[in-house]
């Protein structure tokens, strides 16, 4: 995945918090004072480019709509990151949360239990 910026992941948010929209409905979401329709349709374009998002034609205009939801992309960017600072390894990433009291043995614990209970 190609990463992206802080204000395409907040334009990308609104896609997948209100589904498939035009460049315009997008302004109704932001606080005066609001983008210029031109700076959005840029973050729109460059979401479509990298992957984010496509585009169906709708009465001469364009209608855009994620092509990832937002749990793969979540998972996508733990991959990355474990990938990059971890050597691949999701024990190292467990073993840093721990060292780093992010996570609690307890809460291990229940994770373990969890997936005991998914394998069975």
């Amino acid at each position: 995945m190609v990463k992206i910026t802080k204000k395409e992941e907040a334009v990308l948010n609104l896609f997948w918090q209100n589904g498939p929209m035009f460049v315009k409905d997008l302004l109704e979401f932001y606080t005066e004072p609001k983008p210029h329709i031109n700076t959005v349709s840029t973050f729109v374009r460059s979401l479509e480019a990298k992957g984010y998002l496509t585009h169906k034609e709708r009465g001469g205009s364009f209608q855009y709509y994620p092509v990832i939801s937002r749990q793969d992309c979540g998972q996508k960017s733990v991959e990355n990151i474990v990938s990059r600072n971890f050597g691949s390894s999701y024990k190292s990433l467990v073993s840093c949360l721990v060292h780093d009291e992010k996570i609690t043995v307890d809460e291990l614990r229940e994770l373990i239990d969890l997936i005991k209970k998914g394998a069975e």
